[in-house]
């Protein structure tokens, strides 16, 4: 430490971001799950972990939300190799069960179908323990935790392992989509299906969306159903409020306002305009800027909220590494504002 400079060039020897931290020694520990068996468009969220890491050498260490950001003790743990390879692996099943459900075969009627999603349902599940398993070990050890993603559908062991410690919390997901299908395309544990798992959870007390924008009917119904549990800011009414002379300071009051004391953040990178984004899985027209979320969450923090976790998922990092890049900064900014409401 005696001789790290924050103002020098990335040094590749070191943890992520240049920073002089081990796992062992971090306040904040970040998790790779290099994991897009159920992705349903494009793949290639599996190589986020990776082109993150190696992207983050490039972000400088000032931030502005906090003094001396680079002090906070943040690492990343290795990327799991058997993860990886067990991806790889199922990612045949996956693919074929896709390719056979768009061509009209009814998942009921077909047994290779049958079997293949139950292998994929059961690797799922083993992968949810593992991360619950990895996450709680850590959370045990008073550690802060933040996931990268991967597809959406990996925080979900996180969440579980969050329950067990927070008596109540909510969820702020930042987001195109609803995630609120119930087993899409047959896997219990799709990507698109993630907060359909979470509000299992009874701690979880709330689930605030915002920037969603591509749906469907029977999520728009859950939503509807949900008696105040789910709370959608949907990005339509957003554009439209603004377009009528609200100001994103009006709305972010309402925003936080909607969230419990503890909240967890679960932010798929398609919830933000895609020109920041345009590799991603599922990229969809609209969207927010990320000085829009930025003020969210500083906001969020000055009104008292803790950040008791959160996941960055759905980064593809294409041929180019410009959402990766965007990606790195992100979740640099996520990890110092964790901090900074946990008081570390």
């Amino acid at each position: 430490m005696s001789t790290f400079n924050p103002n020098d060039i990335g040094n590749i020897n070191n943890n992520i971001f240049g920073l002089p931290y081990n796992v062992e020694d971090a306040q904040i520990i970040l998790i790779p799950i290099p994991w897009d068996v159920t992705v349903s468009y494009k793949t290639g969220t599996a190589r986020a972990p990776e082109a993150i890491f190696d992207a983050s050498f490039q972000v400088d260490l000032f931030d502005w939300a906090k003094e001396n950001a680079w002090q906070t003790k943040i690492a990343m743990a290795e990327i799991p190799l058997e993860i990886k390879e067990k991806n790889e692996k199922l990612k045949y099943f996956s693919e074929k069960i896709i390719f056979e459900l768009s061509k009209g075969i009814d998942i009921l009627t077909s047994e290779e179908i049958q079997n293949n999603i139950s292998i994929v349902n059961n690797e799922c599940f083993n992968l949810n323990l593992w991360v619950k398993d990895k996450t709680k070990k850590n959370i045990d050890k008073n550690k802060l935790i933040g996931i990268i993603g991967g597809e959406h559908s990996v925080p979900l062991g996180f969440i579980q392992a969050l329950a067990e410690k927070h008596n109540d919390f909510g969820i702020l997901q930042i987001d195109a989509h609803a995630d609120l299908r119930n087993a899409y395309e047959g896997f219990e544990f799709s990507h698109a299906s993630i907060m359909h798992n979470a509000l299992k959870i009874s701690q979880v007390k709330k689930l605030v969306q915002l920037g969603v924008r591509d749906f469907c009917q029977y999520e728009y119904d859950i939503i509807r159903q949900s008696k105040g549990r789910i709370k959608t800011f949907f990005d339509r009414d957003i554009k439209n409020r603004i377009f009528e002379g609200k100001t994103w300071k009006n709305i972010c009051d309402e925003i936080i306002l909607s969230i419990p004391e503890k909240v967890y953040i679960s932010f798929d990178i398609d919830g933000l305009d895609p020109k920041l984004c345009p590799n991603t899985g599922t990229p969809v027209p609209g969207g927010l800027g990320l000085d829009e979320i930025y003020f969210l969450f500083e906001n969020m923090i000055t009104a008292g909220k803790k950040i008791i976790g959160f996941d960055l998922c759905e980064i593809s990092p294409g041929n180019d590494e410009f959402d990766a890049n965007v990606g790195a900064r992100i979740l640099y900014r996520l990890a110092n504002l964790m901090a900074l409401s946990n008081g570390v």
